[in-house]
């Protein structure tokens, strides 16, 4: 069913358990980077073995139900950020108990520097408005036909916007450039070619959902601002 807006009260199945799944991986992303790893050529933070979930997920989510619910799911996601690294820096602030000997190791993986924090909010807020955008006109100019554009497409716009903006505010000044370079290449590699590999079950969530939901939306007439939560 193409959708010109958006049915009031409109019930999904699956909706709710998407938006949860979302949420999740980017919470547990967050937590993750706290460790920069190396694997093979690769340098990179640890929520980037996961992360690359959330913008397929969220390419499921523009993709089936539109961007304006996917919008209000991407603010939900950075208010729960938000409130975790809020609850983590409080936790952290706050005096240890005079037998627990563990409060240096707490700091060091959960408490996440403001610039960390910042960067990951920004980074969050702009790649995922930017890779829902794309998804949703690409959607429009393809008339629905070859998905696959349209979920590496936004991939390579959001998870650049995403991947740059996060590490330079981040890291920038605390490692060589050269590092700092590496770090970027290889998140941006290692996020794109994860969404290019997954692309067949990108096909079969997206086609599965279209089913059971009974929902093939389109953003004709739709306010794209990101700061619209409300629905129209």
């Amino acid at each position: 069913m193409n959708s010109a807006s958006i049915p009031a009260r409109r019930a999904y199945r699956y909706f709710d358990l998407v938006m949860v799944a979302f949420v999740a991986v980017l919470m547990i992303s967050n937590v993750a980077s706290s460790k920069l790893l190396t694997l093979g050529p690769f340098t990179f933070d640890g929520g980037t073995i996961l992360f690359p979930l959330s913008y397929i997920f969220g390419d499921v989510l523009t993709e089936v139900y539109g961007y304006q619910r996917s919008r209000r799911v991407i603010w939900a996601g950075f208010a729960a950020t938000a409130l975790m690294a809020g609850v983590f820096a409080l936790v952290g602030f706050l005096p240890p108990a005079s037998d627990w000997p563990h409060q240096e190791a707490y700091q060091a993986i959960l408490g996440m520097t403001p610039r960390i924090v910042l960067g990951s909010l920004v980074a969050y807020f702009a790649g995922e408005f930017a890779n829902s955008w794309v998804l949703a006109r690409m959607k429009i100019l393809t008339k629905g036909r070859w998905l696959w554009t349209r979920t590496i497409g936004s991939t390579l716009v959001g998870q650049g916007i995403d991947t740059l903006l996060f590490v330079l505010i981040a890291f920038y000044g605390t490692m060589p450039t050269g590092a700092l370079v590496a770090v970027i290449t290889s998140n941006y590699v290692f996020k794109v070619g994860l969404e290019a590999l997954v692309t067949p079950v990108t096909y079969q969530v997206v086609n599965g959902l279209k089913r059971a939901e009974q929902e093939d939306y389109y953003d004709y007439g739709t306010d794209f601002s990101p700061f619209r939560v409300k629905a129209s």
